[in-house]
């Protein structure tokens, strides 16, 4: 007799994608330091990520939020795709199309979201997309809301979301519904449906245009010409 397995006859089970667990995450993390010779210390004082974080985070003890792996990532001048890229899995350089089957990213669950990270296998992308579900059910204080520079955009794939601001802005999204922000702004996602929302992202870095953009001096309006008084007219009299 063959025991019942659960799956329908000529079906695959369902494969699960490609976990970063926190223990892979911190091993990655330590390598990359030591390659720069640095301590604990000499890579907070770069990434601004405190000492404590940063040896929980590498001895898999702690899941970082999505603010403290990218400044680390900058600090140790690492493309966070060989972070979060799969199992032997080497990034290289973006010299064609793309594509991650689904399923196929590789998940990290975070301190507010668990991240499917899309494209890993390119170094050097402009922009870092990723399937998110929102497992955060509230707000529990200041050190939730999350900052780092460049643009973010998310669009609601199932359920509702509420996106809290720090200048106490909220911002309720339902399917279909999208926001794009400066992420400079702190920023928390919250479900806030029956079953978590599932979000598809998209963050990107300050790129030197978007620098200037905000740099540049607002424009005047331009000024609009006085209104001169019409000509008058000199009746000449005839010569009598």
């Amino acid at each position: 007799m063959t025991p019942h397995t659960g799956t329908r006859a000529g079906t695959k089970p369902k494969e699960e994608p490609p976990t970063l667990d926190r223990t892979t995450f911190g091993h990655r993390l330590r390598t990359a330091r030591k390659r720069f010779g640095w301590t604990l210390a000499q890579l907070a004082e770069r990434s601004g990520v405190s000492i404590t974080t940063i040896s929980r985070a590498e001895r898999g003890q702690l899941a970082l939020g999505y603010e403290n792996f990218t400044a680390l990532g900058r600090a140790l001048e690492m493309d966070m795709n060989a972070m979060f890229a799969g199992a032997g899995v080497k990034p290289e350089q973006f010299d064609g199309p793309v594509v991650t089957r689904a399923g196929k990213g590789v998940v990290y669950r975070g301190l507010a979201i668990a991240y499917e990270f899309l494209g890993t296998t390119v170094a050097g992308k402009q922009m870092s997309p990723i399937v998110g579900t929102v497992h955060a059910r509230r707000i529990n204080g200041p050190e939730d809301f999350v900052r780092h520079a460049g643009e973010e955009f998310a669009y609601v794939l199932s359920g509702e979301i509420d996106v809290h601001f720090d200048n106490g802005e909220v911002v309720r999204l339902a399917r279909g519904d999208s926001l794009y922000f400066d992420s400079r702004l702190g920023h928390a996602y919250v479900s806030v449906s029956r079953q978590l929302a599932k979000i598809v992202g998209m963050t990107s870095g300050e790129s030197g245009h978007m620098k200037s953009a905000r740099e540049a001096p607002a424009l005047k309006p331009a000024r609009k010409p006085a209104k001169t008084a019409p000509a008058k007219k000199t009746v000449r009299g005839r010569k009598g």
